[in-house]
């Protein structure tokens, strides 16, 4: 019986997905694990400080080159449209990563003069590279999605994720600092365009064409503002905490962090990306899909609330054992921190849904209110220290997320939730 019911799971295209990208996400937190190890043992707070300004940065540059609407377009368009779609997506993506490069450089001054470090500008403008490379592989990437062929994304991701651990261990243990990982985010890009590339056939067109670019626009546009929203909350603490208290405490709370929140993260991700590729298969058939999406928020709950649990109980212990006991200060933000992945993972399903049955509009509008909410609680918090600071991030979440999800299930299925 026993057999049967693991037999009948693996032959489910959805967890075989989740399978492989869960087995990407395990060898990258292998690797990260000892990066993460490395870093707190080498790096002081202020280093921490600069990486995480940095970082953020960049991650605001990728809210437009890896921009979620043209890819869910092309995961979402009918086999007839599909190479137009693909054609003017290639060309319109090199259009912003030009754009967005030489942008980022220009910015690189005023922000190294708002946060009063200069040292900010070179690696602002060095990370900035990394975004004419993304358009040469990022077709090829969103089709393999679309055929469901996430073992290949899998094995993408752990390449270039392991790749980069390793690389910043070596920098880091050489006494690179900071550019122990900024100088990553360039050098591993190319592992994702051999892998890409090499797994799918199709081939950028050989003339410019943008037939079709009001429509793409017009979906990515709608995905673009959610994503933007999203990045911004997922940083504003940041910018607040690096401008407000000070780099060294930003050092504190991006260590916190990122101990807290990477592991579950991960498997978030790895969930995510499997969910919405099937959602969009199922379109047509709303008890499926309904289905289909329950069934995989019981999934991920069943593994992200464990973990929470687990890692939030024991970080008093493992942290000073495994990072040092200088970080003991950033414990009870980590714990924080550990439990907002419960809700960050409900959100992320619900948006999934939203996109995969076409109301994107309906997420960029819930992710507008969410923000201005989620600033008025950390600009209230921050006057208080890094530890308020966590605990607003985790209430405002705890509040408004059940809220929205709870509306959004009964505005798609007309439905209440199922009981499990």
């Amino acid at each position: 019986m026993l057999v049967d019911k693991v037999k009948q799971l693996l032959s489910d295209r959805f967890i075989r997905n989740v399978g492989w990208l869960g087995i990407a996400e395990l060898l990258n937190r292998v690797a990260r694990l000892a990066t993460t190890v490395i870093l707190a043992r080498t790096f002081t707070s202020y280093d921490y400080g600069v990486a995480s300004l940095i970082f953020t940065i960049v991650d605001f540059g990728y809210v437009l080159i890896l921009n979620p609407g043209f890819g869910a377009k092309i995961i979402q368009a009918d086999q007839d449209e599909l190479e137009t779609v693909c054609n003017t997506s290639y060309w319109l993506n090199w259009l912003i990563c030009t754009i967005l490069f030489i942008s980022q450089c220009l910015a690189a001054f005023p922000i190294a003069n708002f946060y009063n470090n200069n040292q900010l500008v070179l690696p602002i403008c060095v990370v900035a590279t990394a975004y004419l490379l993304i358009p040469i592989f990022i077709i090829q990437a969103t089709l393999i999605q679309r055929e469901n062929r996430l073992k290949i994304t899998a094995l993408s991701t752990a390449l270039q994720l392991i790749f980069g651990n390793i690389l910043t261990i070596i920098l880091a243990i050489a006494g690179m600092k900071s550019w122990s990982v900024i100088l990553p985010i360039v050098l591993t890009i190319p592992i994702n365009i051999i892998v890409n590339v090499t797994n799918h056939d199709w081939r950028p067109p050989k003339s410019f064409t943008l037939k079709k670019w009001r429509v793409i626009t017009s979906f990515g546009l709608k995905m673009l503002g959610v994503n933007a929203l999203s990045r911004l909350r997922m940083n504003l603490d940041y910018l607040l905490v690096g401008y407000f208290i000070g780099i060294e405490a930003l050092g504190l709370y991006f260590f916190a962090f990122n101990a807290g929140l990477g592991i579950s993260q991960s498997i978030i991700n790895a969930f995510t990306a499997a969910l919405y590729p099937h959602l969009c298969s199922v379109q047509e058939d709303k008890a499926q899909m309904k289905y289909q999406f329950f069934r995989g928020l019981k999934t991920i709950a069943f593994v992200v609330v464990p973990l929470v649990i687990l890692q939030s109980t024991l970080a008093q212990f493992y942290v000073p054992i495994v990072f040092g006991e200088k970080w003991i200060e950033g414990i009870p933000v980590l714990i924080v921190i550990c439990l907002s992945a419960i809700p960050v993972a409900l959100s992320r399903a619900t948006s999934q849904l939203l996109q995969a049955v076409d109301k994107t509009y309906l997420d960029f509008n819930w992710n507008l209110i969410f923000t201005a909410i989620f600033a008025i609680f950390l600009l209230v918090a921050v006057k208080q220290g890094i530890f308020a600071v966590a605990c607003a991030v985790l209430t405002s979440q705890l509040i408004a997320i059940p809220i929205f999800t709870i509306w959004v299930v009964r505005h798609v299925f007309a439905a209440r939730f199922p009981t499990f």
